[in-house]
């Protein structure tokens, strides 16, 4: 084939392809210029996205916000108005707490009772007049009250040791699917006294037409620890704010055993106070004890004369506050 041909037609072939390029330039810039506009157009589009989704997060997390901090001042305020002017509940309130089923008729006459038994054993043992007649009053007014305050105590101990392995058993029952009201059924029928009549008296609040958790709110009515009081507020927050409840009790179950931990820790560290305390309160009593073992003239005059009474008295007294003072710089409260 001739070699000018051959030129000719790539001379050619080269011409045809740099018209097409001349006329299709300005068309495939275009075409690119809007490819970016578009491009602009859908980065802006996703970044208002991003922002619309982020500035709702924050609304809701504010808003969530303030449902709890709205729930704790109204449940603040309820307590606060359930306790005003009251450092101690009545006597009603606290023979119900004691876990008793006595009256407060019934609690009147058991005073008599008792100290009328006191009287009569006092002045059997041939003791005067005056003691008798102390010992009737305290019989009467201290010793009832002093043992429901023990089987309080007692009660609220034994509470607060089971309680947060009932919480447990809520998260795992709640945590595989069931309902919390079926829970809360589950602990009032099978886990050990105290806590079963607590969340009894939740079912029957339930039954009788209250909310689960206006139910659990009443709980430190009959049950005087701070715990029943936690247990209700979280309720009461995550049925008003929402949120996973399993895992907010699971964090109250783990707070109440390190509160327990906490407590048994500061005991540990108290019992040294505790022992000088026994011991100073102690000393007088051993020491008049040996004094009249060994010299008994020497100290018969303290309890045979007027001055040695008003020694006596005096004595009993500072003791009295040096003891209590003790008693107080030993209790930590928390």
């Amino acid at each position: 084939m001739d070699s000018s041909l051959i030129l000719f037609v790539v001379l050619a072939a080269v011409s045809a392809g740099a018209l097409a390029y001349g006329f299709l330039f300005s068309r495939v810039q275009n075409e690119r210029q809007a490819e970016r506009r578009f491009e602009t157009v859908r980065s802006a589009e996703t970044d208002r996205n991003v922002v619309r989704a982020s500035r709702d997060r924050m609304a809701e997390a504010t808003r969530r916000r303030k449902s709890v901090q709205d729930t704790l001042k109204d449940i603040e305020e309820k307590q606060k108005a359930r306790g005003q002017g009251k450092h101690k509940p009545p006597l009603k309130v606290q023979i119900r707490q004691a876990g008793l089923t006595m009256s407060i008729r019934k609690f009147y006459v058991v005073s008599a009772i008792t100290g009328l038994c006191l009287f009569l054993l006092f002045v059997i043992l041939g003791a005067p007049i005056l003691v008798s007649l102390g010992a009737m009053i305290a019989g009467g007014l201290g010793l009832p009250r002093w043992f429901v305050t023990f089987m309080r105590a007692r009660r609220v101990k034994a509470f607060l040791s089971e309680f947060p392995n009932a919480l447990d058993v809520i998260v795992r029952a709640v945590k595989s699917g069931l309902p919390l009201n079926d829970a809360v059924r589950m602990i009032a029928s099978e886990s050990p006294e105290p806590v079963r009549s607590e969340f009894k008296r939740v079912v029957e609040h339930q039954q009788l037409g209250l909310s689960l958790p206006e139910a659990v709110l009443k709980m430190p009515e009959t049950m005087p620890a701070a715990e029943a009081s936690f247990f209700g507020i979280v309720i009461q927050i995550q049925s008003q704010a929402g949120g996973n409840l399993s895992e907010a009790i699971g964090n109250l179950s783990k707070v109440l055993r390190d509160r327990k931990k906490m407590k048994a820790k500061i005991q540990a560290l108290s019992m040294e106070a505790k022992a000088s305390a026994w011991i100073i309160g102690a000393l007088p009593f051993i020491v008049a004890i040996l004094v009249y073992l060994s010299s008994p003239g020497y100290i018969m005059p303290l309890f045979t004369t007027s001055t040695g009474h008003l020694i006596l008295l005096v004595s009993g007294i500072w003791m009295s506050m040096g003891l209590l003072m003790m008693r107080k710089m030993m209790n930590f409260d928390f």
